[in-house]
């Protein structure tokens, strides 16, 4: 027999696919789908509006709201001048008070729980006073720190720091 050339027949090689890359992806996909979900939901903030009445077409803040408002006005030499109210409306007259335990502290205390016990009445549940925190020019750091430290300790929850004083405030830490 003769020598016929033969046909050379390839290797045939395991065709084998290597999938961890694949596995990779994937888990980096579905983090990104899980993060983008979560951050995409709505985020509700409460938000405490005065209540409001109507008086010949004019809306205006109703007593109850003024009644929850609490202003602390802080001056030089740890003076606290404190009054509920709108000064000048106010049901009593303004109060120089004392850092401490017998002092701001268990004023504020006294005040956020009968104004919620008052809210309690009217059938609107976790309405608490509302401190409006003003510092003067000649207020120290320590002093404004100090006075975040009691809005924790006595359990304010909505509190504000402002820094423009009605001239009536002004003549009212002049005269104390």
């Amino acid at each position: 027999m003769e020598n016929l050339p033969r046909k050379v027949r390839s290797k045939k090689l395991n065709a084998r696919v290597d999938l961890t890359a694949m596995v990779s992806v994937s888990f980096l996909l579905i983090i990104f789908f899980m993060v983008t979900i979560e951050l995409g939901k709505p985020k509700a903030v409460d938000l405490t509006l005065p209540e409001k009445w109507h008086d010949d077409g004019v809306i205006r803040c109703g007593i109850g709201t003024n009644n929850r408002i609490i202003t602390v006005l802080l001056d030089e030499n740890n003076k606290i001048i404190l009054y509920s109210g709108i000064l000048g409306l106010e049901s009593e007259s303004p109060k120089e008070m004392k850092y401490g335990k017998n002092g701001i502290r268990q004023e504020l205390f006294i005040r956020n729980k009968n104004i919620q016990e008052y809210s309690a009445q009217l059938g609107k549940l976790n309405r608490g006073a509302i401190v409006i925190i003003k510092p003067s020019k000649k207020c120290n750091f320590k002093n404004l720190i100090d006075i975040l430290d009691e809005m924790t300790i006595a359990k304010i929850d909505t509190y504000a720091i402002v820094n423009d004083f009605t001239p009536e405030e002004s003549k009212l830490l002049a005269a104390k």
